[in-house]
């Protein structure tokens, strides 16, 4: 089991309503996405880790692993906006204010969102999550789709770690260039297995009736009136702190 699903399953907001947490997590999403980045994202992130970390017991540790890959992409594309090409005297690259603005702005609204989908995979296993996609109308085939893969991922995780571990034992990382060399070997054969692996499972749901729908059986919960009123609360007071800081701001 990856961690993120361990603490999926194993939080202490496991045992409540999905709804409860989509409310919180994709309302805060949502602020994200409408109102300005640079008074609005920081207060997400700070609602964010305070709910995962703080409220369903999630370690701040597995939370920061969670964000750093990517994290780690989103920051090697961001200085690329803050510079500028200009041909009219011949190619010159030159630090552009503007382009650096536009660049915190999108750090801050992409961290912050990943930040809230980030707190919904370590707060809400993915069994949960597919009665809700299809009681707001996704087609069937995306879901399923999207089932199998989260299947897949955890099959193809588990034999790289196998293979990693099985090439470090043979000394396949000595050097720079057998680390090369055993990395291209790790990813032809992940995946060839990969393929073999998802052409099994497609032979195996044929031969048991598959007929379009995956069933994912969820023990009933019902809604707390409490934790939705306080996941309202909560956004509305994210909402009312950004209008303020935002007439503070430039």
């Amino acid at each position: 089991m990856l961690p993120i699903d361990h603490y999926a399953w194993n939080n202490r907001w496991s045992d409540h309503h999905p709804g409860e947490r989509i409310l919180l997590f994709g309302g805060l999403l949502l602020l994200t996405v409408i109102l300005p980045p640079l008074s609005s994202a920081p207060l997400v992130l700070i609602v964010m880790s305070a709910a995962t970390v703080i409220g369903a017991g999630v370690p701040l540790a597995a939370f920061l692993r969670t964000l750093a890959i990517p994290g780690g992409f989103l920051l090697a594309g961001l200085p690329f906006l803050a510079l500028s090409l200009d041909f009219s005297p011949g190619p010159r690259l030159a630090f552009s204010a503007e382009g650096a603005r536009v660049a915190l702005e999108v750090g801050l609204r992409s961290l912050a969102a990943m930040s809230c989908l980030a707190g919904l995979a370590l707060t809400t296993p993915v069994s949960e999550l597919i009665p809700g996609l299809r009681r707001v109308g996704v087609p069937q085939p995306v879901v399923e789709i999207a089932l199998l893969m989260y299947r897949l991922l955890f099959v193809a995780t588990g034999q790289a770690i196998a293979g990693r571990r099985a090439q470090e034992a043979r000394l396949g990382y000595g050097t720079l260039r057998r680390g090369i060399r055993s990395l291209g070997v790790l990813a032809a054969t992940l995946f060839g297995r990969s393929l073999a692996r998802a052409r099994r499972l497609e032979i195996g749901l044929a031969a048991r009736g598959f007929e379009g729908e995956l069933k994912v059986l969820t023990p009933p919960r019902a809604l707390s009136a409490t934790r939705v009123v306080l996941a309202g609360t909560t956004l509305l007071l994210v909402g009312a702190t950004d209008l303020a800081l935002g007439r503070l701001l430039p």
